[in-house]
């Protein structure tokens, strides 16, 4: 029961902004999935960024873990690796905000 009402919760959620967007982009005669498409977008761009960034973090520590002495030459790379992911999260964010 408790995820029903989880997922009834997030649906509200996410319904009201997009009905809403609708009702506003019809008056004023501009696209009405703009905002819908740029939510989708950085969403799965969020998501993947996320699992992309869990993925290399749990793979040092599991060197690590193997390895201890190679744990300051892991770091720099992972660091970098991080950062990348990050920039790409950030590029579909600009990406998302100027379509929408």
């Amino acid at each position: 029961m408790k995820t029903l009402g989880k997922i009834s919760t997030f649906a509200l959620a996410t319904l009201v902004p997009v009905t809403a967007a609708l009702a506003e982009d019809a008056t004023t005669g501009g696209s009405a999935f703009g905002p819908i498409g740029a939510g989708l977008a950085i969403g799965l761009a969020v998501i993947g960024g996320a699992m992309g960034q869990g993925k290399a973090v749990a793979a040092m520590l599991e060197s690590y873990g193997r390895n201890p002495s190679v744990g300051g030459k892991l770091l720099a790379p992972m660091l970098i690796g991080m950062a990348l992911i990050e920039s790409l999260v950030i590029l579909a964010f600009v990406i998302a905000i100027r379509q929408g």
